[in-house]
């Protein structure tokens, strides 16, 4: 899957080793990479889609955060980001097909309950 990043800031401190440890510190980035490195490597979005989500709970986020997706980290912090195709994949009967989401741009990592 293509990645794309939100801001230069946030693609240097997802990529490279020394500015992960200092935003995100050791624990955060080594999950960080786990979850990264299973989104480059899927061909699309559909293997994480729940129930398939498992240990990283890939889910829509709801509310003023509709059209964002989050995968869980260490707790509170979830990885933040949106479907980068155009236009948006959709079903017939509504909501995100996510087998068909083959880009995304990464947003951030954020504590969504706070």
């Amino acid at each position: 899957m293509e990645i794309i990043f939100a801001s230069k800031k946030l693609k240097k401190q997802m990529t490279e080793e020394r500015a992960m440890v200092k935003a995100y510190g050791p624990r955060r980035i080594k999950l960080l990479k786990i979850v990264l490195t299973s989104l480059h490597a899927a061909p699309n979005l559909g293997i994480f889609n729940p129930p398939y989500s498992p240990p990283h709970r890939c889910h829509e986020l709801t509310s003023n955060r509709k059209g964002q997706i989050s995968m869980d980290l260490d707790h509170p912090y979830r990885l933040i980001f949106q479907v980068a195709n155009d236009p948006v994949p959709t079903r017939q009967e509504g909501g995100l097909d996510w087998e068909k989401v083959t880009q995304i741009k990464i947003t951030g990592v954020e504590d969504t309950h706070g």
